[in-house]
């Protein structure tokens, strides 16, 4: 019975949620299945493919940023206007990329050196990084950039449905859930999460590693910046409003504790399938973008209601599971067995 176990978990009802949505969708939507439609879908959650990672080990420790579309916004700022100014596409990007650790080394320092709540210092910054973008352009647009930038964004890896601007996410995401899940710093991250004081004591330097989770947060944010510039060719202050909506609800339906402590990589990443096909079906469908927000928000909420009480169905299942391989194991032998098994008389 053990070896079905892992049919009673989160992960394994995501998987089966997803694998019957991109069926109905392939048999029931128009133009689902083209490979130009799977291309857009992919390229569509690019960014938010990216900014999920950082995300899971925040929300692991019991922290949240809610300001990764607005640092992203921003770093799309500063790379349009380095490019404008001349500076060469390769090192405009390296600046970006520092400027964004830089973001988010501003938030952790707010956070774990003066002590405050990583909801409310990241509220804030969310407003603050995009008014900042405003301060540099405006409401204007920057939309010249070099060649090789924009072929990145809208070109395919060969003849498959698979654009390039996927390919950060499939580098970065086996590392971090190799990080995760198999370093003593994903045991760090759980360990503060789970007791945030009990981590302390055993040594292991909460604020530090927390400074540094944003660090990432906003290196990471800088690098989907660049993706979504490249793909959409524009820089504008405005850019990925909303994003952090889909994030968490991605973050929260993958089975991560909203108060920290447990959750793994793989159900994340079939909620993210989840939410890409839901709003990729809802835009095939003529569903416009306000109302796409509207039935995220509305997932996010069922996602928490439905993880509440599926824990308590799957701890059901899983002790049902175990009183019968008990009660297997426990039940007399057979008297043929018994009498095999009794010893000669002399």
């Amino acid at each position: 019975m053990k070896r079905f176990g892992w049919l009673a978990t989160w992960d394994s009802f995501l998987g089966v949620i997803t694998i019957g949505l991109v069926v109905y969708a392939g048999l029931f939507v128009p133009g689902f299945a083209s490979n130009f439609n799977i291309s857009q879908a992919i390229a569509g959650m690019s960014e938010k493919a990216l900014i999920v990672l950082p995300m899971v080990f925040l929300i692991i420790a019991r922290e949240i940023d809610l300001s990764v579309a607005s640092m992203l916004a921003l770093t799309s700022v500063v790379l349009g206007m380095l490019v404008q100014a001349g500076v060469p596409l390769l090192p405009a990007m390296l600046v970006v990329l520092l400027f964004g650790a830089a973001l988010g080394a501003f938030n952790g320092l707010m956070i774990t050196w003066l002590g405050l709540p990583s909801l409310v210092v990241t509220l804030g910054t969310l407003a603050m990084f995009r008014g900042i973008g405003y301060i540099m352009i405006g409401s204007r647009s920057i939309n010249q950039f070099p060649d090789a930038l924009t072929d990145f964004g809208i070109n395919n890896l060969g003849e498959m449905p698979v654009p390039w601007t996927i390919l950060p996410f499939l580098i970065l995401a086996p590392l971090f859930a190799v990080v995760l899940q198999h370093t003593p710093i994903g045991r760090r991250i759980y360990a503060i999460g789970g007791n945030p004081n009990a981590a302390l004591y055993s040594g292991v330097k909460t604020r530090k590693l927390r400074f540094w989770l944003f660090v990432v947060s906003g290196l990471i944010c800088a690098i989907a910046g660049v993706v979504f510039t490249a793909r959409l060719a524009n820089a504008r202050a405005n850019n990925a409003v909303g994003f952090e909506l889909d994030v968490i609800t991605i973050v929260l339906l993958g089975g991560i504790n909203v108060f920290g402590g447990r959750g793994r990589l793989t159900g994340v990443l079939w909620a993210l399938c989840l939410i890409a096909i839901v709003r990729n079906v809802l835009g095939l469908s003529q569903i416009g973008g306000d109302a796409q927000g509207t039935v995220v928000g509305l997932i996010l909420i069922l996602s928490l209601l439905v993880s509440n009480s599926s824990s308590l169905v799957l701890d059901r299942v899983r002790s049902l599971l175990s009183r019968s391989v008990h009660r297997n194991r426990s039940e007399p032998q057979s008297f043929s067995s018994l009498n095999d098994n009794t010893p000669e008389q002399p």
